[in-house]
């Protein structure tokens, strides 16, 4: 019995005239007004439509008695053109871009850690290279940035992705962990102490996240941990101008990312306490769409952070690694 023969195999690629002269074939489906949208005549576009389907070894269009209807090797065809020439678009417009020196919108969300380290360098960076371009950028708590990427209103974000998240569209690459510790004005008392304890501090002044927060929840379970009643004396926000007032004017607690402390303490604002608090939060990373093809505005942008990151926090995780 004689096999069948392998499938014919083009040895050329279309050219951008011949997928032009596909895809309005496709609209129209008449010859003569998809060479009048080509801007060439009747005969030549006959010609050039028959040379394609000789490049391919199959017909791509019926002729009927009144126009043209694809054929199953058409469709699939011209969904493949449509898709490579909506690229071949936006890779003009990049370039467009690109030679207007970058200008454009780019939004970014972001947690408070990296909103106060990682992004302000990784910003100036970016306009020290595009001063046109317009950077917005959004800081809060994961789930309410999850949720503006999902929607469109951000490109994408430094943050956690929720545990009940399931989308599988959202891509995920780990940046860093955050480590907290406990903040007390400069000059405050327990500064004095050289061996602190969670006792000591069991029955003081906290400024901490509200009840059912994730950080709260660790913090408390840290203290039962050791057999201790988790400190009841609280006050509950997460307004940074309030908790900042609060602890120069006080002898309040605030638990704290350790980044965050690092930086009020170079900035001679608070100062951290010696006092091991082993307390981490999950680690936070990049988290873009798999379905949204960044500007290049954004695209220089995620490359800033990624070097200003590896710098800070060392080597990253491959870009899909979980988090």
């Amino acid at each position: 019995m004689e096999e069948n023969p392998a499938p014919r195999r083009p040895h050329h690629q279309l050219k951008t005239r011949q997928m032009a002269l596909l895809m309005a074939i496709d609209e129209s489906r008449n010859l003569h007004q998809a060479a009048l949208a080509t801007h060439m005549s009747q005969p030549a576009a006959s010609k050039m439509l028959k040379d394609m389907e000789d490049l391919f070894g199959v017909a791509l269009f019926e002729r009927l008695p009144r126009g043209m209807r694809p054929t199953v090797y058409g469709e699939t065809l011209t969904r493949h053109v449509r898709m490579a020439l909506d690229n071949l678009a936006q890779g003009q417009s990049a370039i467009t871009a690109l030679q207007a020196g970058l200008s454009g919108q780019v939004n970014l969300g972001v947690i408070l850690t990296p909103s106060m380290t990682l992004v302000p360098q990784a910003i100036a960076a970016t306009k020290a290279e595009a001063p046109h371009l317009s950077i917005g950028v959004e800081v809060g708590t994961s789930d309410v940035l999850v949720d503006g990427l999902k929607r469109g209103r951000l490109d994408f974000l430094i943050a956690r992705i929720p545990a009940q998240e399931e989308d599988q569209n959202l891509v995920y690459q780990d940046l860093s962990e955050e480590t907290e510790c406990a903040v007390v004005r400069l000059g405050h008392p327990l500064l004095q102490h050289s061996a602190l304890t969670l006792q000591d501090l069991s029955s003081k002044c906290w400024i901490l996240s509200p009840r059912g927060s994730i950080l709260r929840h660790q913090f408390d379970m840290l203290f039962r941990r050791h057999g201790l009643v988790a400190p009841i004396n609280v006050i509950e926000t997460t307004a940074m101008s309030v908790i900042k007032a609060l602890l120069q004017q006080t002898d309040f607690l605030h638990l704290m990312p350790l980044e965050v402390a690092r930086y009020y303490a170079a900035s001679g604002e608070l100062s951290i306490l010696p006092v091991e608090l082993p307390c981490n939060m999950d680690s936070y990373g990049l988290i873009m769409r798999s379905d949204h093809v960044l500007t290049p505005g954004a695209n220089l942008l995620l490359k800033a952070i990624r070097k200003v990151a590896s710098s800070m926090y060392g080597g990253l995780a491959p870009c899909g690694a979980s988090g």
